[in-house]
């Protein structure tokens, strides 16, 4: 999801199956097209939580719907850009990253089973990518009555590039080939370079991301 004219982007992954999937994540994402007209770094962030919160209760209250209830869910990163400040905001395993100078930094951290074991010291994290639960999520939009969503902030300068990614992407491309491939090309053609390694290597997944260029 792209609204650059209101320094918003956002990307969401869905879960449940491929058609509770699609709905789960054209939930979210339309509601944040539709968010109300916010000036406030923070109070659009705000916004954006509430926003998600409300598809959250709508997307329970679907899957309760039918005679077997199921999960119909969606991961979400964003990210919202004022001036010199950026807002994330993310529940799941869709990250966002910031490239800045020579560095990459994953700026949110996976709500995943797989992240609880390696922060509690059950797992270490190069193992973390090939474990059998490594795609169980512990929180998501329509999975639980209590949505929670974390945010993180900070200083935006000239030629930083941020990625939002679903882990259709960042399972398959380590850190340090998205750093080159971000930044040694144009955003197009990191994009389509980008996809090109996915679907060599599989595809196992769906795959979305947003690149956003500072300038």
């Amino acid at each position: 999801m792209v609204a650059s004219e209101r320094g918003l982007w956002a990307v969401a992954d869905g879960m449940g199956g491929h058609e509770a999937g699609e709905v789960a994540s054209a939930q979210v994402t339309e509601a944040l097209l539709h968010l109300p007209i916010v000036y406030h770094l923070d109070e659009l962030v705000e916004c954006s939580i509430e926003a998600l919160k409300q598809v959250n209760r709508a997307l329970i209250a679907l899957a309760h719907s039918d005679h077997r209830p199921r999960t119909i869910g969606s991961t979400v990163v964003g990210l919202i850009i004022r001036g010199e400040e950026f807002r994330c905001f993310w529940a799941g395993d869709s990250r966002a990253y910031r490239i800045r100078g020579d560095t990459i930094q994953q700026l949110s951290r996976d709500h995943s089973l797989v992240q609880d074991l390696v922060e509690a010291g059950m797992l270490d994290a190069a193992e973390a990518e090939g474990h059998p639960d490594s795609n169980v999520i512990t929180r998501a939009v329509g999975v639980s009555e209590n949505l929670r969503i974390d945010t993180v902030g900070g200083d935006v300068q000239s030629d930083d590039v941020f990625l939002l990614a679903s882990d259709g992407l960042t399972r398959l491309v380590q850190d340090e080939e998205l750093f080159n491939e971000l930044t040694s090309s144009p955003a197009d053609v990191a994009a389509d370079t980008l996809l090109d390694l996915v679907l060599s290597r599989g595809a196992p997944d769906n795959v979305s991301f947003v690149i956003v260029r500072v300038h």
